[in-house]
């Protein structure tokens, strides 16, 4: 099955398994929610920078998931949020000289 979906404005055609249809909108709802607030944070610049930052943050959040002593293991939901705030910064600060060279 195919479906359409828009991405940070951007549509396209992803094909999933039937009756995986509401997953695959759900994902797509989920990643362009992170997209969007991480560009309308104004700090990176470019899609491609964005996807890459944005999927770090998935990364992170299923990894801390998954683990029983991960990063995240323990905390409550706002500490854990506190926490991937933080990163999030880290990896503002390490992507923003970047911008620089393109």
């Amino acid at each position: 099955m195919i479906l359409d979906v828009t991405i940070m404005g951007t549509a396209y055609k992803l094909s999933c398994k039937e009756g995986e249809e509401a997953s695959l909108q759900e994902a797509v709802r989920y990643l362009d929610s992170k997209m969007l607030a991480i560009r309308d944070a104004g700090k990176i610049r470019g899609n491609d920078r964005i996807a890459v930052t944005a999927a770090l943050g998935i990364a992170a959040e299923l990894l801390a998931m998954q683990s029983g002593d991960g990063p995240l293991a323990g905390m409550t939901l706002a500490e854990s949020k506190q926490k991937m705030t933080a990163m999030h910064q880290v990896l503002d600060a390490a992507l923003t000289p970047q911008e620089n060279l393109f």
